[in-house]
C-alpha cells in the first residue's frame, strides 16, 4: 500500500466506519478489514491519527485499527507479519512528539507505545525510555504530561513481564532511572502542595495529575524493580518518604471541601501511596520489616484514635486496614511452633508486632471496631426502610460491598480477634455485659450499640467456644428479645435471629431447637421483611447443620415451607428470590419424601417463576436446583411435573441456545434425577436425547454426568433407548476413544457394560463396533488397571451372556493377528488370570469366574490347559464374596439375593430407593448376576 496515494482512501474508509449508518458501516469494516494484512496500511493510520485537525472519531478508530495490528502482526512468527522496515518506521513515527490534544486518544497511544514496547524494548526500541526520560523534562505542559502518560504505560507493560530475562532487563532498567523517577516525583508534588495552599487551584490540578501519574512508575519500579530492595537505599527512602506525603496530602483533604476540583484527585493520590505500600508488603513481606512499626502507628492513629476525624475518607480507612490485617495474619511474621525452626526475620517481625499490639492498643482497636466501625450508618438504616430487599441481600454478602468499609471491618475484627484472642475476648464479653436485658426503644444509640456488640459475637462464635453459654444466653436474654414486638425493635429481632443461626453449627444443644423452629415461625410472619429473610437465612443454617433432625422439625413443616413460599412470592428482587429458593431447596433436600404433601403451590408457581426469569440466567439457576431436590423429594411422583420440567431441561441442556452458558450443569443434574425417578420413559422423555450428541462433543467437565445419563435411559428402557440412539451412540463413542483420557475410556465401556448386562442380545449387537478393541486390548495386555479392569467386565458380560457373539470375536481379531481362534483364546485366558488382581471390586471378581468357569464344559484343549489357574482365580473370588451366616453357621454368598423382597427393603437410616435402584436391583435378581 503507497503511504501517500491510499491516505485518502483509508481516511474515507475509516469515516464511513465510524458512521451510524449500518449500511455505510459495515462495507468499511470490511474493507479496512482486507487492508488490515497490507503493506503500509499500518504507516497510514499512524499518519491519520497524527493529524490533529482531523475528526476526533476517525482519528479514534485509526488508533484502535493500529492497536489491534500490533496484537496481531507485530511479531515476527505471526502471519502477514509486518516487515523490520515498517515496524522500524512506525517505532520512531509513534515517539516523534507527545502533543496529543485528546486526552482519550492520548490515553490510547500510550497504551500501543506499551504494546510495541513489550515485544521490543529493549533490544529493538533501545531509544524509547531515553526519550520518554527527556520528554517529560520539557517545559510545555502538554508534551510533559503525554510523555509521562507514556512512560507510565510502558513501565507498568514492562513490570508485568515474568520471564527471568524480562525481569532482569526491568531491574536494570529500574536500577537506572529510579532515582530520576524520584526527583520527578518529589518535584511535581512539592508543585502541587505550594500551589494549592496558595489557591493556585488550574496549576495545583496539572501539578497533581503529574504527580499521580509519577507516583504510579514508582509503584511499578519499587514492587517489581529490585530483586534486594531492603539494600537499595532509594528504595527504603521512598518508602519512608511515601508516610510524610501521605500526611501531608490528607492535611490537605482536611483543607480542600468536596467541592474543589482536586478533591477527586487527591483522593485517588491518597489511595495510591497505601496501595504503594500494600503491593511492596504482598511482594517483599521481609523487606517490608523496617516498616511495620511505621504502617501499624500510622494506619491505626488515623483509622482508631482521634488524628483521623475530619480527615480521613471511606476508602482510605478499608485500606488502612487492609494494611494492618496482612500485617497481623503474614505467615512471614509469625515464628514457627518450635521457635529454633523460626528464621530470623519472622522473629524480628513477631517482636515489633507484639512490642506494638500492647494490653491497651489492643483494647482501643477492639473497642473502636465494635463501637464506631460495626454500627449501622443513617445511609443503612435508611436503605432498610425504602429499599428492605437491597438492604437484606447486601447484608448477606452482596457484590457490591465487597470492597466496602463494612466487610472489610469484620474481616479485620475477626483476624486480629483470632490471633489476640485472650486480651479482646473480656473486652467483648464486658461489652455484651453491659447491654444485658430488652433495650429502650426510645434510645435508637442504645439498640445500634446492641446490634453492633450482637454481630461481633456472632463473627466470633468460634473465638468464643469455650468462654459463653449460648444455650443458657438464649434461654435467658436472647428468647426475650425476639418476642419483643415494637416496630423500632426489629433492628434487635433481626440481629438475634441472624446471631443463633451462626452459632448454631457452633454451640447450640439439639434439644433446644423445636424451641428455635416456634421461633422461626413466628418471625417468618413478622411485619418487617428484612426480618422474614434473614430468618430464613437462619433455617438454612438449621437444617443444613450435621445435627439436623427430621423428626424434631416435621411438627413444624407445613407451617414453616407455606411461609417460604409466600415469602418467595412477596419478593421482587432476582438476589432475594434467589436467596429464599436456596432454602426452600435445602428444606426439601433435608426432609427428601416428607415434602411431598406441602409442596403444591409451589410446584404451580415454578413455571410462571421460570418465565419471569427469562432474562435472569442465575435466578434460573437456583430454580433448577430447587427442581433438582424437589425431583427428589417427589420421586415417582415427579412424572406429574413432565409438562413444565422437560421443557426445562430440553432448554438447558441445548447448546446451539445461549443461556446453556449458565444452565448446563444444573441442567444436566436435573436430567439425571428425573431419569433416576421416572417410573416409565416417555416418548417426550426418550426425545430430549437428541441433546447428547452435541454434549459429548463438548467434552466438558459435565461429561461424567453425561454418561450417568446414558446409564439412566439404558436401565430405565433400554429396548426403546437402544433401538433409537444406540447407532449414533456407538458413532460418538468410536471418536471419543480415539482422543480420551483412561478415565473417560473407562465411562463409554461400562456403557457397553451395562447395556448388554440389562439386554444381552440387543447391547451386544447394538454396540458390536466397539468389541473388538476390548479384545485387543486384553491381548495386548492393557497398562491401566482400571481400563483392564473394565475390559475384563465386559468381556465376562459377553462370555456369559451372549457366547456366540465371544466366538465370532475371537475368529474376527484372530484373522486380525494371523492366529488361529484357539490360539487367541489362550492368550485372552492366560491374560485374564495373570491381571485378575486388577480386578478390586468383589462382584468384579466373581463375575470374571463365573465368565471363566462357563468355558470349563468345553472340551477344547486350549481351555483345559488352563484349567488349573480358572480354578485358582475362581477359588479366590468364592472367598472374597462369602460370608459367615451367624444364625447357621454356614458360609454363604453375600451377594446372593434369595428373596423378592430384599428388593425393597429399606433399613431407618437409609434414604428411600428412587426408581433406578429399583430398577437396578431388578435386572441383578432376574439375571442372577452381581450389579
Amino acid at each position: 500500500m503507497d503511504v501517500q496515494g491510499a491516505g485518502s482512501v483509508v481516511l474515507q474508509a475509516l469515516t464511513q466506519a465510524s458512521s451510524q449508518d449500518t449500511a455505510v458501516l459495515k462495507p468499511a469494516e470490511e474493507q479496512l478489514r482486507q487492508w488490515e494484512t497490507q503493506p503500509g496500511f499500518y504507516s497510514v493510520l499512524l499518519s491519520i491519527f497524527n493529524n490533529h485537525s482531523l475528526d476526533i472519531n476517525v482519528r479514534w478508530l485509526a488508533v484502535l485499527y493500529f492497536k489491534n495490528g500490533i496484537d496481531r502482526y507485530w511479531r515476527r512468527v505471526a502471519p502477514h507479519a509486518l516487515s523490520e522496515e515498517e515496524k522500524s518506521f512506525l517505532r520512531s513515527g509513534l515517539i516523534t512528539n507527545f502533543n496529543e490534544p485528546v486526552n482519550q486518544i492520548a490515553t490510547q497511544i500510550a497504551v500501543l507505545i506499551a504494546k510495541v514496547a513489550r515485544l521490543d524494548c529493549p533490544r529493538q526500541w533501545p531509544e524509547l525510555i531515553p526519550i520518554l526520560l527527556e520528554s517529560v523534562k520539557v517545559q510545555d505542559s502538554l508534551q510533559q504530561h503525554r510523555a509521562l502518560l507514556t512512560f507510565y504505560h510502558v513501565t507498568k507493560t514492562l513490570a508485568s513481564k515474568r520471564l527471568s530475562t524480562d525481569r532482569r532487563l526491568f531491574q536494570d532498567l529500574a536500577s537506572n532511572i529510579y532515582n530520576f523517577a524520584c526527583s520527578l516525583w518529589n518535584h511535581h508534588t512539592d508543585s502541587f502542595l505550594q500551589q494549592i495552599y496558595t489557591g493556585d487551584q488550574h496549576s495545583a490540578l496539572s501539578s497533581l495529575e503529574r504527580t499521580l501519574l509519577s507516583l504510579k512508575v514508582l509503584r511499578k519500579l519499587t514492587v517489581h524493580g529490585f530483586a534486594e530492595p531492603h539494600n537499595n537505599t532509594e528504595v527504603l527512602g521512598f518508602l519512608n518518604a511515601v508516610f510524610e506525603r501521605l500526611k501531608q496530602f490528607l492535611e490537605c483533604c482536611r483543607q480542600v471541601g468536596p467541592e474543589n476540583p482536586c478533591r477527586e484527585k487527591l483522593e485517588k493520590t491518597i489511595i495510591l501511596f497505601t496501595k504503594v505500600l500494600l503491593d511492596f508488603l504482598e511482594y517483599h513481606p521481609w523487606p517490608f520489616i523496617p516498616l511495620i512499626q511505621r504502617s501499624l502507628e500510622f494506619a491505626v492513629s488515623y483509622v482508631f484514635t482521634e488524628a483521623g476525624e475530619g480527615v480521613v475518607f471511606e476508602r482510605f480507612i478499608v485500606q488502612c486496614m487492609n494494611l494492618i490485617k496482612i500485617i497481623v495474619k503474614n505467615d512471614s511474621y509469625k515464628p514457627a511452633k518450635n521457635i529454633e525452626d523460626s528464621k530470623p526475620e519472622s522473629l524480628e517481625a513477631h517482636k515489633i508486632k507484639t512490642a506494638f499490639f500492647t494490653h491497651q492498643t489492643l483494647m482501643e482497636i477492639g473497642r473502636r471496631l465494635v463501637s464506631k466501625y460495626f454500627l449501622l450508618t443513617e445511609e443503612e438504616l435508611t436503605m432498610w426502610e425504602e429499599d428492605p430487599e437491597s438492604f437484606a441481600v447486601e447484608e448477606t454478602g452482596g457484590d457490591s460491598w465487597k470492597y466496602s468499609l463494612r466487610p472489610c471491618t469484620e474481616v479485620l475484627f475477626l483476624d486480629i480477634f483470632h490471633n489476640y484472642s485472650q486480651t479482646l475476648t473480656p473486652v467483648l464479653l464486658e461489652m455484651v455485659q453491659s447491654l444485658q436485658g430488652p433495650s429502650n426503644v426510645e434510645d435508637p444509640g442504645q439498640m445500634l450499640m446492641k446490634d453492633a456488640v450482637y454481630n461481633a459475637v456472632g463473627l466470633a462464635a468460634y473465638e468464643l467456644f469455650d468462654n459463653v453459654d449460648f444455650d443458657q444466653w438464649f434461654r435467658n436474654q436472647l428468647l426475650g428479645e425476639l418476642q419483643v414486638s415494637h416496630i423500632r425493635y426489629k433492628l434487635i429481632r433481626r440481629r438475634v435471629i441472624w446471631l443463633i443461626g451462626q452459632w448454631i453449627s457452633v454451640k447450640f444443644k439439639p434439644e433446644l431447637r423445636p424451641l428455635l423452629y416456634e421461633i422461626i415461625l413466628n418471625l417468618m410472619q413478622d411485619p418487617d421483611l428484612v426480618v422474614r429473610i434473614e430468618t430464613a437465612t437462619t433455617l438454612k443454617l438449621a437444617v443444613d447443620d450435621f445435627e439436623f433432625r427430621t423428626e424434631q422439625f416435621l411438627p413444624y413443616l407445613e407451617s414453616i415451607f407455606g411461609l417460604l413460599f409466600q415469602l418467595l412470592q412477596q419478593v421482587n428482587e432476582c438476589d432475594s428470590k434467589m436467596q429464599v429458593l436456596h432454602v426452600i431447596s435445602c428444606v426439601i433436600e433435608r426432609v427428601g419424601v416428607q415434602i411431598r404433601p406441602y409442596v403444591g403451590c409451589l410446584v404451580q408457581y415454578l413455571p410462571l417463576l421460570w418465565k419471569q426469569s427469562e432474562e435472569h440466567n442465575m435466578l434460573r439457576c437456583a430454580i433448577l436446583t430447587t427442581l433438582i431436590h424437589l425431583v427428589q423429594g417427589l420421586g415417582a411422583e415427579s412424572r406429574n411435573l413432565y409438562p413444565f420440567l422437560l421443557p426445562v431441561i430440553q432448554l438447558s441442556t441445548d447448546v446451539s441456545q445461549p443461556p446453556h452458558v449458565y444452565l448446563l450443569e444444573d441442567g444436566l443434574e436435573l436430567w439425571l434425577v428425573t431419569l433416576e425417578n421416572s417410573p416409565a420413559i416417555t416418548p417426550e422423555l426418550l426425545r430430549i436425547f437428541q441433546n447428547m450428541s452435541p454434549l459429548l462433543e463438548l467434552s466438558s467437565e459435565n461429561v461424567r454426568t453425561c454418561f450417568q445419563i446414558i446409564n439412566a435411559y439404558i436401565y430405565l428402557s433400554a429396548t426403546d433407548f437402544l433401538q433409537n440412539y444406540a447407532e449414533g451412540l456407538c458413532k460418538s463413542f468410536c471418536e471419543l476413544l480415539t482422543d480420551i483420557t483412561n478415565e473417560g475410556q473407562v465411562q463409554v465401556l461400562k456403557v457397553v457394560e451395562i447395556a448388554i448386562k440389562v439386554s444381552p442380545l440387543l447391547g451386544s449387537h447394538m454396540f458390536q463396533p466397539l468389541l473388538p478393541s476390548v479384545i485387543r486390548g486384553i491381548v495386548e495386555g492393557e497398562r491401566y488397571p482400571v481400563v483392564m479392569s473394565t475390559y475384563l467386565g465386559v468381556t465376562g458380560r459377553i462370555l456369559l451372556q451372549n457366547s456366540s457373539l465371544f466366538t465370532s470375536l475371537l475368529t474376527q481379531i484372530a484373522a486380525e493377528f494371523n492366529q488361529e481362534a484357539d490360539q487367541l483364546l489362550g492368550s485372552v485366558i492366560e491374560m485374564w488370570v495373570d491381571r485378575m488382581d486388577n480386578i478390586t471390586q468383589p462382584e468384579r471378581r466373581k463375575l470374571s469366574a463365573l465368565a471363566l468357569l462357563s468355558l470349563l464344559p468345553s472340551d477344547n484343549s486350549v481351555i483345559q490347559d488352563k484349567f488349573c489357574g480358572i480354578i485358582n482365580i475362581s477359588v479366590e473370588a468364592l472367598h472374597d464374596v462369602m460370608t459367615e451366616d451367624p444364625e447357621t453357621a454356614t458360609f454363604k454368598d453375600c451377594m446372593l439375593m434369595s428373596h423378592f423382597e430384599e428388593l425393597t427393603e429399606v433399613t431407618d437410616d437409609e434414604e428411600p430407593p428412587t426408581e433406578q435402584d429399583k430398577r437396578r436391583k431388578l435386572v441383578s435378581f432376574w439375571r442372577k448376576m452381581p450389579l
